[in-house]
């Protein structure tokens, strides 16, 4: 986790404020110098300033400064990337605009675990199994990325737990209260040696909710380890079970919206409320995985992957009570290798990755909550794969040169096996996505020491997911097709004024042919389809630098000193410039070619500043803004941009040597501002908006035994 620590140095803002906070890992916060950044980034493991890739980078540092019910606000502080909460728990994902095809959850993302394959073979994602407080570190992945990571064009997330520090032990238990009914409780215990280290961790969240039916309750363990097993290999194992349930409570037209947020969908004369339903979404998920690192000399390593994971599901919407199961079985295995030519560095890498997903879908009547006649039985069999190579080479006068590519495959079979509709049913449906093989090139330049500028072109595609080909009225969709985009980049980023300035600016444009958009039905239902094509240009710059600064030696509270505590003030902002627009576009007789891409929003801000002093008193308030959304392909409605305000305060620090604590409180949306955070796009009847929460506040106490 300590070049975790330092690769949000170089990047994230928020994150470099971050890293001498007193108390944010009491080992190493107190290391006036930090080893140089590493990112895994394309399979790399190379410092940040020599990544030839828009990358961001959130430690465990970030996380903790905003409320840990919530991965939102954090994830928000990188430039181009934005993390939704629809319903209470239900995120969704937009990478560089790839918002427009995700009505729910996270799609055309690809998102690691550990090292685990996150993403469902059928290409979504459920973010929301995650407790945020289990998280060390998150790194995202901007752009196609299919030359290492497979099918989809937004980008890749890499996802790691907290990892002690060797020779560190500690129990940690922490409580959080808040407004709406929030109550947390979290326990946690972890060892660490030189060879290796176990963490277990035990969470529960609840929460009332801020509108009607839209309680919350999660429950999650972790189980994380890694030892030595060989000379030569060392074995990671990884468990993870969570126990999700929460309530939907439905998009509002602008009049309910504007009337009372905080009502839940109400019902009309051809269609009930989502409280006459009882709507929710409640989920048990397993995953089990390993990994194998196996080092055969120093220039030749291999890494291999296993996991299996399975899922109960129930969702009962506004027409259909749906009963899912799914199984999933996958890996992934990659070999590097190290060597000189011509008198500098070659590294080589090439690997594969395969996933196999299972899942048996009953969708019955939904009679206010519990399951009616059934309507339809599906049985549904995901297959997909890729294999890549990818070489880096070191060229003279600082440039590094990367070339790879993947090639890739999907197939969908899906049998049904009863149809209400249309008996007998039993019949197949078969879907083979063509093969892509998706390239990428960049090439970089070490313009001094801690500066560096690069350029990049990578192409990828995206396939539609089973949600898309089979949405929940039981049609099958037969003439969907895969996006495919090629994205061209260049970037720079550093430090000035001797490090006191940090800096990282990335300028890009992405063509995207068979664009997917939706729509929904009077039923809340969503479909699907290709719109032709998009052209998304952009701007992503990140700034951090010290106001004030002082360096002053630990006092008598706190442990045996490492270095230097580094006290002041830090500003930082985070900034994003969209220029999307549809191609050539039209749909039921209208013709959208020129307007604005559905769902995304032209500009995105996201400004701070950290406090810290050496007492341990902390205080990090939040700016936030984005500025309006057009919510349909025609451009006629749009939701209103907005700026919210919110602070975290608190005292940290490491009593007696061994006792750490943490007391902290925070208010969020301070000014008490209306808006949605998540928007329903092309929604029937213009029930465009989902309502965040008012002003609210939570305040708690983090303990921990260290020794």
């Amino acid at each position: 986790m300590t070049h975790r620590y330092a690769a949000a140095l170089l990047l994230l803002p928020v994150s470099a404020v971050a890293q001498n906070l007193p108390g944010t890992t009491p080992d190493t916060a107190r290391v006036q110098v930090l080893p140089e950044a590493t990112v895994t980034g394309y399979g790399q493991q190379l410092p940040l300033r020599r990544t030839a890739a828009a990358v961001g980078v959130l430690d465990a540092a970030v996380l903790e400064r905003f409320p840990q019910n919530a991965l939102t606000q954090a994830v928000n502080t990188l430039p181009g990337v934005r993390l939704e909460e629809r319903a209470t728990a239900s995120y969704r994902l937009s990478v560089r605009g790839s918002t427009l095809r995700s009505p729910f959850g996270v799609r055309n993302v690809k998102v690691y675990y550990q090292g685990i394959p996150f993403t469902e073979a059928s290409g979504s994602t459920s973010l929301n199994l995650l407790d945020p407080s289990q998280l060390g570190g998150i790194e995202v992945i901007k752009g196609p990325t299919a030359s290492v990571y497979g099918a989809g064009i937004g980008g890749a997330v890499l996802l790691t737990n907290r990892r002690p520090l060797p020779g560190t032990s500690r129990v940690q238990t922490g409580f959080t209260a808040g407004s709406y009914g929030l109550r947390r409780y979290t326990v946690a215990a972890e060892t660490g040696t030189a060879t290796g280290y176990l963490r277990a961790q035990y969470s529960r969240q609840t929460l009332d909710g801020y509108r009607e039916q839209s309680a919350l309750r999660r429950e999650t363990i972790a189980l994380d380890g890694e030892m030595k097993a060989t000379e030569h290999g060392t074995l990671g194992l990884h468990a993870l079970y969570t126990d999700l349930d929460y309530q939907l409570p439905g998009g509002l037209t602008r009049a309910q919206f504007e009337q009372n947020p905080r009502q839940a969908r109400p019902g009309s004369a051809t269609s009930p409320g989502t409280v006459a339903q009882r709507t929710f979404y409640a989920s048990r998920t397993a995953l089990l995985g390993a990994t194998y690192d196996y080092r055969f000399t120093d220039q030749l390593s291999i890494t291999g992957t296993l996991y299996g994971t399975g899922s109960i599901i129930r969702t009962p919407y506004l027409v259909d009570y749906e009963r899912n199961t799914v199984l999933g079985l996958g890996g992934r295995a990659v070999l590097r290798y190290r060597t000189e030519l011509a008198g500098h560095t070659l590294r080589l890498q090439g690997g594969g990755e395969m996933q196999n997903g299972f899942e048996s879908s009953r969708n019955y009547q939904n009679r206010g909550g519990t399951p009616g006649l059934l309507r339809y039985d599906d049985e549904i069999r995901t297959a997909t794969g890729f294999v890549f190579a990818q070489a880096d080479y070191e060229l003279p006068v600082g440039f590094l040169l990367t070339a790879g590519a993947s090639y890739n495959r999907l197939r969908y079979r899906i049998t049904r096996v009863s149809d209400a509709a249309t008996q007998p049913a039993n019949y197949q449906f078969r879907r083979d996505f063509r093969p892509q093989v998706s390239p990428r090139v960049a090439l970089l330049k070490e313009i001094t020491p801690l500066i560096s500028a690069y350029a990049n072109v990578s192409s990828g595609f995206s396939p539609p997911t089973e949600e898309e080909i089979r949405p929940s009225d039981g049609s099958l969709n037969r003439n969907l097709q895969a996006e495919r985009g090629t994205s061209y980049e260049v970037g720079t980023r550093g430090k000035l004024f001797h490090n006191r300035l940090v800096f990282d600016v990335a300028a890009y444009d992405f063509r995207l042919r068979q664009t997917i958009v939706t729509r929904s039905d009077e039923q809340g239902t969503q479909l699907f389809a290709n719109s032709g094509n998009t052209r998304q240009r952009g701007l992503e710059a990140a700034l951090s630098g010290w106001l004030w600064q002082q360096s002053t030696a630990p006092v008598g509270l706190s442990v045996p000193a490492l270095g230097q505590v580094q006290t002041g003030l830090r500003a930082w902002a985070s900034y994003a410039y969209n220029h999307y627009r549809f191609g050539q576009y039209e749909s039921g007789g209208n013709d959208y070619s020129g307007n604005r891409l559905t769902g995304t929003a032209p500009h995105t801000l996201s400004a701070g500043l950290d406090f810290n002093e050496q007492l341990g008193f902390y205080l990090n308030p939040t700016l936030n803004h984005q500025a309006r959304i057009p919510l349909t392909d025609a451009n006629s409605a749009y939701a209103a941009g907005y700026w919210t305000f919110g602070t975290r305060a608190g005292w940290r620090r490491t009593l007696l040597g061994h006792l750490e604590a943490d007391v902290f409180g925070g208010v969020e949306n301070i000014t008490d501002r209306r808006y949605s955070l998540g928007n329903d796009l092309n929604a029937f009847g213009n029930r465009f908006f989902q309502p965040a929460a008012g002003r609210n506040w939570y305040s708690g106490l983090q303990l921990g035994w260290k020794w």
